[in-house]
């Protein structure tokens, strides 16, 4: 494992360098896949429930934070991943606008549907090729924890492409960085029954 430097790209933390370190459990967002993600979200970020699934390093909810989130939700189950985010956190003083979840993102998102969180914006980076994108996916169908407005941001490997389990979702966009696809995707509208009276 080596060290990687990471640092805050805009926004009230703009240039703030972050702890990181890349390992078999941690593989941190490059600065180019970041920048990529929140320069096409634009102002779909500021005053916005966040919600950061496989957190890592935090670096994509510190982010979003920095760019006027109103609140982000990191879900991380590994421990050195955990400490990272608290320290991140305490260096850009964002504790009080962050709750961290120690626990895997499925159980997470079962924990917010029985709580009735709905979040605006979920940010998804799983470990690629490992058929989490497909279960974590299928959890958000089954315990949806967003609404019609909510932008879904998913990472996945070129070698990887979304599953066809997202009949909930509409692909708005997508962007090839080498071997990362950065896809966007929202809710597909509700189809309204219209009553004609007799």
């Amino acid at each position: 494992m080596y060290g990687l430097v990471m640092r805050i790209i805009s926004g009230t933390s703009r240039g703030r360098r972050l702890a990181a370190h890349r390992g078999p459990a941690i593989r941190p967002t490059s600065s180019r896949v970041k920048g990529s993600i929140f320069n096409s979200l634009g102002d779909d970020v500021a005053g916005k429930l966040v919600l950061d699934l496989f957190a890592g390093t935090g670096n994509l909810g510190l982010e979003a934070l920095s760019r006027g989130a109103k609140r982000v939700f990191f879900v991380e189950k590994d421990a050195h991943a955990l400490r990272l985010i608290e320290k991140n956190l305490s260096t850009c003083g964002m504790q009080m606008s962050a709750e961290i979840f120690t626990t895997d993102a499925n159980r997470a998102i079962g924990i917010f549907h029985q709580r009735g969180e709905s979040f605006d914006l979920i940010l998804m980076d799983p470990p690629y090729r490992q058929g989490m994108v497909r279960e974590t996916l299928r959890e958000l169908e089954t315990e949806p924890i967003y609404h019609e407005g909510s932008i879904l941001v998913v990472q996945h490997d070129r070698r990887e492409p979304l599953p066809d389990i997202t009949q909930g979702w509409c692909v708005i966009r997508q962007r090839r960085m080498g071997d990362t696809v950065i896809s966007f995707l929202m809710p597909k509208p509700l189809k309204s029954v219209v009553v004609v009276d007799p």
